[in-house]
C-alpha cells in the first residue's frame, strides 16, 4: 500500500524559548486547528532548518542567516526575525578570565548554530584573533572547556549556564568570563545581531503573501500574549519568570525592520571581507510581498 502524499506544507522550527512568540497561532486555540490542516511543524536545532530547507525536506524554515549566503535560492518571508540590538543573554562566549580574547587559541562551537559561529568568528578578526581554531561540540559547558580555551552556547543552554554560573564558581573554583555576542557585536559594529528569519526555498509553490502573513499574525498574537508564555516556559525551563519576561520583550527583537535589514547586509559584507561566508547581497527585492 502507497503512504499517503501529506499536502501539509512542512515547516521546520526551532525547539528554544525564543521562537515562542513566533510559534503561538500553531500551538494555541483558536488557530492552532485550523493552521494544522496547512502546516506540519518539526522541531529541530537552529542549524538543522538549513539542512532540511536544502535538501528539499521543509518548505518553510526559521533559517540561521548564514545559511542564506550558503545555499541557493532561499528566500525570506517578510516582517519576523530572531534577532537582538543590544544584549541577548542567550548567545555567549564563555571564557577563562586569566585567558584576554587575543590569546584565545581554540573555540568550542555549539554545534546547534552556523550563524553565531559566523558572527564569533568576523568579531576575532575584529579582536586582533583571526587564526583562532573553531571546534564543533555539542552544548555541554564542562566538556566544551576541557577541549578548548573558550565556549560558544546558544539558545536555551546559553540561558542556563547563566543561571548556573555562581554554582558552576562553587563546584569548580575556575573564574569565567560570560561575553554577550550581541552586545560586542553592536559595541564594534553598531548593528543588531540577527540571528534567524522565515525562509522557504525558491523551488517551492508557497511563496505567496498569504504564508508571510500567517507567520506575521502568529508573532503579532505572540508577543500578545507574553504572561502565558512565561507561565508556559517557566514550566519548562528552571530559569525565573522574571528572567523570562526580559528576555522575551526585551532582550529579543522579533520585528524584520530597516534597522535589522542594515544589520543583516553588515553582517554579509564583513563575512566576505574576512573570507567567513561566500559573497551575498540581500535587497528588499528578496522578500514576498505581503
Amino acid at each position: 500500500m502507497t503512504a499517503q502524499h501529506d499536502p501539509r506544507l512542512r515547516v521546520a522550527a526551532i525547539d528554544f524559548l525564543n521562537p515562542a512568540p513566533l510559534m503561538w497561532d500553531f500551538e494555541h486555540p483558536p488557530l492552532d486547528t485550523i493552521l494544522a490542516r496547512r502546516y506540519r511543524i518539526d522541531r529541530m536545532s537552529p542549524s538543522e532548518c538549513s539542512t532540511r530547507l536544502a535538501s528539499d525536506q521543509a518548505d518553510v524554515g526559521l533559517v540561521p542567516i548564514a545559511a542564506l549566503a550558503t545555499t541557493p535560492g532561499l528566500q525570506i518571508l517578510p516582517g519576523c526575525t530572531i534577532a537582538s540590538k543590544d544584549h541577548v543573554r542567550s548567545l555567549l562566549l564563555v571564557r577563562r578570565a586569566n585567558q584576554p580574547l587575543a590569546a584565545i587559541r581554540s573555540v568550542a562551537a555549539d554545534t546547534a548554530s552556523r550563524t553565531t559561529i559566523a558572527y564569533t568568528r568576523i568579531l576575532f578578526h575584529k579582536w586582533g584573533n583571526p587564526s583562532a581554531l573553531f571546534i564543533p561540540l555539542a552544548a555541554d559547558l564542562d566538556r566544551m572547556l576541557q577541549r578548548a580555551d573558550a565556549a560558544i552556547l546558544i539558545g536555551d543552554p546559553a540561558l542556563l549556564a547563566l543561571e548556573e554560573r555562581s554554582n558552576r564558581f562553587e563546584r569548580t573554583g575556575e573564574q569565567l568570563i560570560y561575553d554577550d555576542l550581541a552586545h560586542e557585536w553592536r559595541k564594534l559594529t553598531g548593528l543588531p545581531f540577527v540571528s534567524a528569519v522565515w525562509g522557504a526555498a525558491a523551488r517551492s509553490s508557497v511563496l505567496d503573501a498569504s504564508i508571510a502573513e500567517d507567520f506575521i499574525r502568529s508573532r503579532d498574537h505572540g508577543l500578545q500574549n507574553i504572561d502565558a508564555l512565561i507561565a508556559e516556559w517557566s514550566r519548562r525551563l528552571p530559569i525565573p519568570e522574571n528572567t523570562i519576561r526580559s528576555y522575551l520583550t526585551g532582550n529579543i527583537h522579533y520585528l524584520l525592520d530597516e534597522e535589522c535589514m542594515e544589520g543583516m547586509r553588515g553582517f554579509f559584507r564583513m563575512a566576505a571581507e574576512c573570507g567567513v561566508l561566500p559573497a551575498y547581497t540581500i535587497s528588499i527585492r528578496s522578500l514576498v510581498p505581503r
